[in-house]
């Protein structure tokens, strides 16, 4: 894992992708940090905060598009996957690589935070509460780009697919809010709820066999319909329940506490959670192409 760690983080300083990270996020910071502290004259920087997630869920993308595109695209993954080094080692050292250089762009807000209490005392617990959520939320980020990246061999697309999961995860309780929680009730008015879950799952089913000796039999039909049949299971035994799920699953609800000084470990168990099950996810993906 060390060996692939010290190749990735070489790697952003030979190519362009990590100045230009750390370049936009300095002066989006800066931007933001100017307009939101010293321009009033506040010792409060949850504003800068608050803006830091949007710039991150278009620069991540574009720190993580080449992680394992570019292996696969250069037919360099072939002698990755056979080195002798663990799927999950090669994961690890390329998320390691990619959260150093992201932890390199927020260390600029403790300079920040310098800069005010050169002026004034500001709440240190508020600001390194702050901090810890920017990198739990920057770290999910950056995991859920390394496994778009193993999607495919196209850099853009990687970018792409990474950004609209982003602004998905981002959006989750507005989205929570759009669709209409009885919809599936609606359809089926004289059925109870159980017989509305059997229904709806059964149908399900049936759609995700079919697709799945169709197309081919691939693993993603089968993890796409079970998350598929979760999902609607839910809608049609408890749809009222559905804005409260998507609410629970904001990445802006979930990161929101951190910018105004509350430190709650459910938000930060969630993000670290999200680490894991998407690197989990894009080991699965290499195990597959090593054996294909």
């Amino acid at each position: 894992m060390g060996a692939i760690f010290r190749r990735e983080t070489l790697s952003y300083f030979t190519s362009p992708i990590g100045y230009i990270f750390l370049a936009a996020f300095y002066a989006f910071s800066a931007f933001s940090f100017t307009t939101t502290s010293l321009q009033y004259g506040t010792t409060r920087m949850d504003g800068m905060f608050q803006q830091l997630m949007v710039i991150l869920i278009v620069l991540i993308p574009i720190l993580t598009m080449r992680t394992l595109s570019e292996e696969k695209k250069n037919k360099t993954d072939q002698c990755l996957l056979t080195a002798p080094v663990s799927l999950g080692g090669i994961v690890a050292g390329k998320f390691l690589a990619a959260l150093l250089i992201y932890i390199m762009g927020v260390a600029i807000t403790v300079v920040y935070a310098v800069v005010i209490a050169a002026f004034a005392s500001p709440d240190w617990n508020v600001i390194v509460g702050n901090i810890v959520g920017l990198t739990l939320l920057g770290a999910a980020f950056i995991a859920i780009g390394i496994f778009c990246s193993s999607l495919t061999e196209n850099q853009v697309v990687s970018a792409v697919i990474s950004f609209i999961t982003m602004v998905a995860l981002y959006m989750f309780s507005t989205i929570g809010q759009v669709i209409p929680d009885d919809f599936i009730e609606d359809l089926m008015p004289n059925l109870g709820p159980v017989w509305r879950t059997v229904i709806i799952e059964l149908i399900v089913a049936a759609l995700v066999l079919g697709c799945f000796f169709l197309f081919g039999k691939k693993a993603g039909i089968l993890i796409i319909g079970f998350i598929a049949a979760i999902i609607l299971g839910v809608f049609a035994a408890k749809g009222e329940l559905i804005p409260k799920i998507f609410d629970k699953l904001s990445f802006n609800e979930r990161y929101v506490g951190f910018t105004l000084g509350l430190f709650d470990l459910s938000n930060a168990l969630y993000f670290i959670s999200t680490v894991v099950v998407f690197l989990f996810l894009t080991v699965r993906v290499l195990e597959k192409r090593r054996w294909a």
